[in-house]
């Protein structure tokens, strides 16, 4: 039997759908780094390399009608913390890597992140309003700790007053909070921490290189304290697997702080059907029908369901239950869905040492 990569939720990759595109390699005495606030990093035979995204705009549009931004930032495509079950990872492909394996050890840097982001921001068309950070990738998965290109935004965001949303599911960001605060005081910043379970073990089968429940609940109790809004979101809520675990979720974060909650039921889009199955049957053979079985009583039959507003939340019996038991627990635990509307009355388009922004 092939022993399993350790540190690596996907254990190979899924056939891409497009011709490969030209790469260049990002320097490589960043080969292979790792870092982790929980201990020590896990054995892989695979290491991660990093690659120079050569994007001359930084700002994501976004149409959705069920995705409550319209600008994103992604510093980072492919992300290292490797969630199973990651949505992103078919976005993989279209640079002519694997949502598999690839997604986890490939990682894509937008090194002029910083300086593309104030350009855009005083350019005379941008119209000041909240930047979801990230969206799609982590903004503080490994790499972070060493390039600082989320910090370098954030700083950026400081400077033009222009509000940010965070998500994350790393501790790393408490590193920032300097910068967090002075936002806080201005109305600019709100923060999510992402808890899928807290469980230990699953979550290091499952979400391998992300930071302990235990760190990211501490996160929301420091972020809390220091006057940053911040809420918890129970994402995703995977039937079958993770579904009772939410009222104990709700309490915790709400015990240290967090203001606001939210959640999203598990989808499984592309190529990640088929990793998240084969995930299953490695590590939780006995559950693996089960919860299959549940997640497609949520998905009319399927593992995945497009279409905008049921996306996020399923529909059926089963979706209905986990709503009423997220609203249930929301409510005992005294924490609301409702998030801080943040400022743009402060926003300047030229704001004191923008050229030293673009010369950085």
């Amino acid at each position: 039997m092939k022993r399993p990569l350790k540190g690596r939720a996907a254990q190979g990759n899924t056939p891409n759908r497009f011709e490969a595109l030209h790469r260049e390699l990002f320097p490589p005495e960043l080969a292979g780094e790792w870092e982790e606030s929980a201990g020590e990093p896990p054995s892989t035979g695979i290491p991660t390399r990093y690659f120079e995204d050569a994007s001359r705009s930084i700002l994501v549009r976004n149409d959705s009608p069920d995705i409550p931004f319209t600008f994103s930032l992604n510093p980072y495509r492919g992300c290292e913390h490797g969630c199973i079950y990651c949505y992103a990872r078919p976005s993989h492909e279209y640079l002519g890597f694997s949502a598999g394996i690839d997604f986890e050890t490939k990682i894509i840097v937008k090194s002029d992140a910083p300086v593309l982001l104030a350009r855009a921001l005083a350019a005379k068309g941008w119209v000041p309003q909240t930047v979801a950070l990230s969206g799609n990738t982590d903004p503080y998965q490994p790499l972070e700790r060493r390039l600082a290109l989320s910090r370098r935004c954030l700083e950026v965001f400081m400077e033009f007053r222009n509000p940010v949303s965070i998500i994350t599911k790393n501790a790393l960001i408490l590193r920032d909070i300097d910068i967090l605060r002075g936002m806080a005081r201005l109305n600019l910043v709100h923060v999510m921490l992402s808890v899928t379970s807290l469980d230990e073990h699953l979550i290091r089968i499952m979400e391998p290189r992300t930071s302990s429940p235990a760190l990211r609940l501490r996160a929301i109790e420091r972020l809390a304290a220091e006057g940053i809004p911040v809420g918890v979101n129970v994402a995703p809520v995977i039937p079958g697997l993770t579904d009772e675990e939410i009222p104990a979720i709700l309490d915790a974060a709400a015990a240290r702080g967090a203001s606001s909650a939210s959640y999203i039921l598990v989808r499984l889009p592309g190529a990640v059907r088929q990793l998240f199955v084969d995930w299953l049957e490695r590590e939780l053979p006995g559950k693996r029908s089960r919860i299959l079985n549940r997640i497609r009583d949520t998905r009319s039959g399927n593992l995945s369901d497009p279409r905008f507003h049921t996306r996020g939340k399923g529909e059926g019996e089963i979706a209905s239950a986990v709503q009423s038991l997220f609203t249930l627990a929301s409510a005992r635990a005294g924490i609301g869905p409702d998030r801080p509307g943040l400022s743009t009355a402060g926003f300047r388009r030229t704001p004191h040492g923008q050229q030293e922004l673009f010369d950085n």
